[in-house]
C-alpha cells in the first residue's frame, strides 16, 4: 500500500449535461479538487454562465462526495477588466486559449497583444493567467507550436506584467521546462500522464493511434524525458494536471478525429507506475497533491487516499450513456490502483443502469 494526501488535479475537463454524471463521478473518486476547463458550447465566459456550470457540477458529484470544481472563465477578444472583477469570487484563475489552438477553441483570443487591461486586472486581483501555450500560426510546425508561442507571446506577457501568476498547461517540450524552471515563483505547469509516459512513437508507430491525440501532441523522447527529470527532482511548480478530455470513440476514430485523451480513471495509476519506474515513488504526494495546492493558495489536502499494488489492465472502453469512450491506456497492465475502487477507478454504468465495466 501507499497512502498519499488526495490529489488535486489542476487541468480537466468535465464536459456537460449527461456526460457530468460519468465524470464527476470518475474524478471525484481520486481527486479532492479540480481545476475545471471552461471550453464548453458556448464557452464559459462569464460570471452568470461560470455560476451555473458549477451547480451543475456540484449536482453531478455522488452522494457523500465533497469533490470541489475550481471554476475558471474562458478569455475572448471580448473580455473587460470589468468581466474579471465580476467573476473574481467564483473563480481560480482565467484561461487563455489562442483561438482555434484546440477543441471548442475557435472563441478564443485572436489578438494577444491586446490583452493588457485584462492581464493588469488579473495582476491587480491576484489570479492565475493559465495558458494553452501554442501558437495557431499556420506556417509553424505543429511540433514547435509550444515553443513559437513561448518566444512570441509568452515571454512578451511575462515582461509587461512581472507580478502576473501564469500557469502553463500541459507542458510537452524541454524549453518549456527550462522556460518555467528558471523564470521564478510566479510561473508554474502542470504536466499531464500521457506526456510524462509516451512519445509520438505511441502515436504513430504501427499506425496513426488516434487515442493518444491530444493537443498539445506528443513529442520525441528527449523532451518526455526532460519532464521527468524535472519532476524527479521535486521541482514546487511542475505539477499534477491530467488534462483529461473525453470524447466519443466514434469521433477519435473519424476521418478527422479531435484533441483530447480520457484519462481520468487511469491517471493516477499512470502516475504512480512512471513514477516508481523512475525511482521516485516517495515525490508522488508532492507532486500530486501539494504543488498545486501551493501555487493556488490552497489549503493543502490532509485526507488520505491509498493506492495498492495490484496489476490490472485498463479496459478497452467505457461506456457512457449511449457512447463508447477510449480511456488513456487502454489494454496496458497498469501496476498500481486506488484502493477498494474497481479497476479504472470505479463503475461506468450505460443505459441499462448495469455496469458494464469492472
Amino acid at each position: 500500500m501507499l497512502a498519499i494526501a488526495r490529489p488535486d488535479d489542476c487541468h480537466l475537463h468535465l464536459r456537460d449535461g449527461a456526460w457530468l454524471a460519468h465524470t464527476v463521478a470518475v474524478s471525484a473518486a481520486w481527486c479532492t479538487r479540480a481545476v475545471v476547463m471552461p471550453n464548453l458550447l458556448p464557452p464559459v465566459a462569464g460570471k452568470e454562465a461560470i455560476a451555473a456550470y458549477r451547480l451543475r457540477i456540484l449536482a453531478a458529484r455522488p452522494p457523500g462526495s465533497d469533490f470541489t470544481p475550481l471554476m475558471t472563465l474562458y478569455l475572448t477578444d471580448e473580455t473587460t477588466p470589468q468581466d474579471i472583477r465580476a467573476a473574481a469570487d467564483l473563480i481560480c484563475g482565467v484561461k487563455l486559449y489562442p483561438a482555434g489552438a484546440t477543441t471548442h477553441a475557435a472563441a478564443g483570443v485572436r489578438r494577444i497583444d491586446a490583452l493588457d487591461p485584462v492581464l493588469a486586472e488579473l495582476t491587480r486581483l491576484d489570479l492565475p493567467l493559465l495558458v494553452h501555450g501554442e501558437t495557431v500560426d499556420p506556417a509553424t510546425d505543429i511540433y514547435d507550436r509550444e515553443q513559437r508561442f513561448i518566444d512570441c507571446h509568452l515571454r512578451a506577457i511575462v515582461e509587461r506584467h512581472p507580478g502576473l501568476r501564469v500557469v502553463v498547461e500541459h507542458i510537452t517540450t524541454r524549453e518549456a521546462v527550462a522556460y518555467v524552471r528558471d523564470h521564478g515563483p510566479r510561473l508554474a505547469a502542470t504536466i499531464t500522464p500521457q506526456h510524462l509516459r509516451y512519445t509520438r512513437n505511441d502515436l504513430l508507430a504501427g499506425g496513426l493511434r488516434p487515442h493518444f491525440y491530444c493537443a498539445p501532441v506528443l513529442k520525441r523522447a528527449a523532451h518526455r524525458n526532460a519532464l521527468q527529470e524535472v519532476v524527479a527532482a521535486g521541482h514546487p511548480r511542475f505539477f499534477l494536471g491530467t488534462d483529461s478530455a473525453p470524447h466519443p470513440r466514434r469521433v477519435k476514430e473519424s476521418a478527422v478525429g479531435c484533441a483530447g485523451c480520457y484519462s481520468a480513471p487511469t491517471a493516477l495509476a499512470l502516475y504512480a507506475d512512471t513514477f516508481e519506474a523512475l525511482g521516485i515513488l516517495d515525490r508522488l504526494e508532492a507532486f500530486a497533491a501539494h504543488f498545486g495546492a501551493d501555487f493556488y493558495r490552497l489549503e493543502r489536502n490532509v485526507e488520505k487516499l491509498e493506492l495498492e499494488r495490484r496489476p490490472w489492465t485498463v479496459p478497452a472502453q467505457y461506456r457512457f450513456g449511449d457512447d463508447e469512450v477510449v480511456p488513456l491506456g487502454a489494454g496496458e497492465t497498469l501496476g498500481w490502483k486506488v484502493a477498494g475502487a474497481a479497476p479504472g477507478v470505479g463503475l461506468i454504468r450505460g443505459n441499462s443502469g448495469n455496469p458494464t465495466v469492472a
